[in-house]
């Protein structure tokens, strides 16, 4: 029945038609008519419907940081039970005060299989993060390891935005405002407060999560590289409006404040059968990221590679990056080309989705994921180093391997269960062990 179900889903998610672009304003009705015509709230909306704004920013934000989306669905939101407290054994939360911040390096294997039956939620277990979920700043690090599809059940977060970066395993997404669709080396956002259910398309799935509890995620400024480079908006892809108008119980999970909350509904809340606004889920393909580099010598600053950012009180000091290393040319004359050693006042959180890093020739692998705290001294492993210290510099394409970064501004603390993980490497520091002195006065 759960191949049936992957392949029902897939079909579906094959079938998909989309909106394209960043930050855009979008309309789109499931059935003609269901918008209104000339304004927002119509006395009596189209169809019978219920009209309905969903802000992802304050109503006096200025208008290039002000998101809003207006509804028209079956049943109005407010209309629901109260919600009663849940406890999830692996989700957690900031102010993350479990642990002491700990400036070692650190190192993950994959997160280990689930025991039994574990859907996207349910499968969801926290590395760590920063910041204060309830002072709407910080960031927190996730990974998820699933092995069937949410059923009646539906997922909220009011704490911040997901970004989910799968890494096994395709993803069909039931938001309020249609349906996306993730394969490995995609990305998917969803909203803050946009509800959503998570379908499989293969037998299991597994990636990482970043949690954005700050300014909503923006395509960084391109300064002198000028009007076109890194990741391009037109290559955004958000849903058009599909709906459910399923009667029965469905739990529809609340994550509030750090904790989560159940309810269970006498319908589906994703009924919205038309809406307009810029508040939307969206689908990022990674490998349509237009790579900058050097052309002439030296390897540049990891924040080249930067897809979104959530901009900080402090200009150039992000809360959090998204970074990915893309399939790239490298051509740099007289140059060590692999990202040279460094220690840097922003915070790493290093993922692999596939193939190898050119930094580190063993260790880290798909699925797991490395942790250098601000001022963390790391850099190429020394079977690295020796390797490329030693290479022909003929042009080089890297293909075979894709990367990426959570980076912030703050420290990461980390949980009691990452702290304690028998998926952590105990040696990690070894790789740097060996690195010999060549210094000839």
């Amino acid at each position: 029945m759960a191949g049936t179900g992957n392949e029902q889903a897939r079909k579906t998610a094959e079938g998909l038609a989309y909106h394209t672009g960043f930050g855009n304003e979008h309309s789109s009705e499931a059935v003609p008519g269901a918008l209104p015509a000339g304004r927002n709230s119509p006395q009596r909306a189209p169809l019978g419907l219920y009209a309905e704004q969903l802000s992802g920013s304050a109503f006096t934000e200025p208008r290039a940081h002000n998101l809003r989306s207006w509804l028209y669905r079956i049943r109005p939101s407010a209309a629901h039970p109260p919600f009663v407290r849940a406890e999830r054994h692996a989700l957690r939360s900031a102010p993350f005060t479990d642990c002491t911040p700990d400036p070692n390096r650190l190192r993950w294997n994959p997160l280990p299989e689930p025991a039994g039956p574990t859907d996207f939620l349910d499968g969801l277990w926290t590395l760590g993060g920063n910041g204060d979920a309830t002072q709407r700043t910080g960031m927190a690090v996730h990974l998820y390891y699933a092995n069937t599809s949410m059923d009646r059940r539906v997922f909220g977060n009011a704490d911040g935005e997901l970004l989910i970066v799968p890494e096994r395993g395709g993803l069909l997404l039931r938001t309020e405002l249609g349906l996306l669709h993730a394969e490995p080396g995609e990305v998917a956002l969803i909203p803050r407060g946009v509800r959503f259910r998570v379908e499989l398309l293969d037998a299991t799935a597994r990636g990482y999560v970043c949690e954005n509890y700050g300014r909503p995620f923006q395509l960084p400024d391109l300064g002198p590289i000028g009007a076109n480079g890194l990741a391009n908006a037109r290559d955004f892809r958000a849903p058009v409006a599909a709906y459910e108008d399923v009667e029965g119980p469905v739990e529809v999970v609340n994550k509030f404040c750090g904790h989560l909350w159940t309810a269970t509904y006498d319908h589906s809340p994703l009924d919205v059968v038309a809406w307009h606004g810029n508040h939307v889920p969206y689908v990022y393909d990674l490998r349509r990221f237009n790579v900058i580099g050097s052309i002439s010598y030296d390897h540049p600053d990891p924040s080249i590679f930067t897809v979104l950012t959530s901009p900080s009180d402090t200009p150039g000091l992000a809360g959090v990056d998204f970074v990915v290393f893309a399939p790239r040319w490298l051509v740099g004359e007289d140059t060590f080309r692999p990202p040279y050693f460094h220690r840097n006042v922003m915070t790493e959180y290093m993922g692999l989705i596939e193939g190898a890093y050119d930094a580190k020739a063993e260790g880290f692998v798909p699925g797991g994921g490395s942790l250098h705290n601000m001022m963390s001294a790391h850099g190429p492993d020394r079977e690295t180093f020796d390797r490329a210290s030693a290479a022909e510099l003929r042009p080089q394409k890297i293909d075979d391997g894709l990367a990426f970064m959570f980076e912030t501004r703050w420290p990461l603390t980390l949980t009691e269960q990452a702290r304690d993980a028998g998926h952590l490497q105990r040696g990690y520091d070894d790789v740097w062990q060996g690195l010999q002195r060549h210094f000839r006065p």
